[in-house]
């Protein structure tokens, strides 16, 4: 009997391997296809952002003056200078607090936006979109060199100031804070509007109309239905505007310029005028390390905290 049920599990388990193996081939077959798609794009980023990466990790650990690096001393240098500098401190700060101010902004401007672009008709609502997507059809440069026109102190919004009698003279708005929160906030305010708007589509219509059947008004249905629904396109938008903010140049440098010293404009200096390459390097990755760890820690608290239900 023993061996009978022997000869029965090694037939079963010869026609178990015999049916798996073509499937193992056909997956393999039907995959291939896709590999092969995905190959040029893997090198291409692999070629132009994979490995400048590293290139640029592995410059941040030489200590070494210029560009010569053939006695170079591979060390921690480069970070114990950075994090010992209060000028380079503070202008951490000041990156990371005019990037959350460009966050509010974009925040509080493009909300409204996106709930309008949600209750469009769909023809409506295609145009819109076509209009808040056209500024990025343009180039940046040209985008902020625009409001480099528009806030100069011979700019239109000055003489609208003053011709309303609001102010006596032309105000600094330009190579101020200021300016560079409107520009960086106009630059990327329609990421803001369109991860915004994503959500409120997801939105089911019958939620509200049932907040309005037992008698909440439109702003406690916004509140308690509208708003924490949105929360998923309300993070998502902030954290790339706040990861576009805080690694923008063009902006800051025309915006700004030396009067408002953001970690991106300096490590264009470190690299390009005072030939510093690896200091460079080296502040490129505190911008980068930072930038992640905040935008890591708030996703994490708003997966994780009272609003943790609407993220699954």
């Amino acid at each position: 009997m023993e061996a009978v049920g022997y000869d029965v599990n090694q037939k079963n388990m010869s026609a178990g391997m015999e049916e798996n193996a073509p499937r193992k081939a056909r997956t393999w077959k039907t995959f291939l296809p896709a590999l092969l798609l995905l190959a040029p794009i893997a090198l291409f980023i692999s070629g132009f952002f994979i490995v400048p990466m590293l290139y640029i990790l592995y410059l941040s650990f030489i200590q070494t003056e210029g560009l010569d690096t053939s006695n170079a001393v591979y060390s921690l240098h480069n970070y114990i200078l950075f994090f010992t500098d209060s000028y380079y401190l503070s202008a951490l700060w000041l990156t990371v607090k005019l990037s959350l101010y460009a966050v509010v902004v974009s925040l509080l401007v493009g909300y409204p936006v996106a709930v309008t672009l949600s209750k469009c008709s769909p023809r409506g609502r295609a145009w819109l979109t076509l209009l808040i997507a056209a500024p990025l059809l343009i180039s940046l440069v040209v985008r902020t060199f625009g409001w480099y026109l528009l806030l100069s102190p011979n700019g239109t919004v000055n003489q609208l100031l003053m011709a309303l009698g609001i102010i006596q003279s032309p105000v600094k708005l330009l190579f101020s804070e200021i300016g560079v929160v409107v520009g960086l906030s106009n630059a990327y305010l329609p990421f803001m509007i369109l991860a915004i708007a994503t959500s409120l589509y997801n939105i089911d219509p019958s939620l509200t109309k049932a907040s309005a059947i037992f008698g909440a008004g439109p702003v406690r249905t916004f509140l308690s239905v509208t708003l924490p629904l949105s929360l998923p396109g309300v993070v998502a938008g902030s954290m790339l505007v706040f990861s576009m903010c805080m690694s923008a140049y063009v902006t800051p440098a025309l915006m700004g310029g030396a009067n408002v010293p953001m970690l991106p404009v300096l490590v264009y200096d470190q690299i390009l005028h005072l030939l510093r390459w690896t200091y460079g390097s080296a502040i490129s990755y505190v911008l980068l390390g930072v930038t992640l760890v905040i935008v890591t820690f708030v996703t994490r608290m708003f997966e994780k905290g009272v609003f943790k239900e609407v993220f699954r």
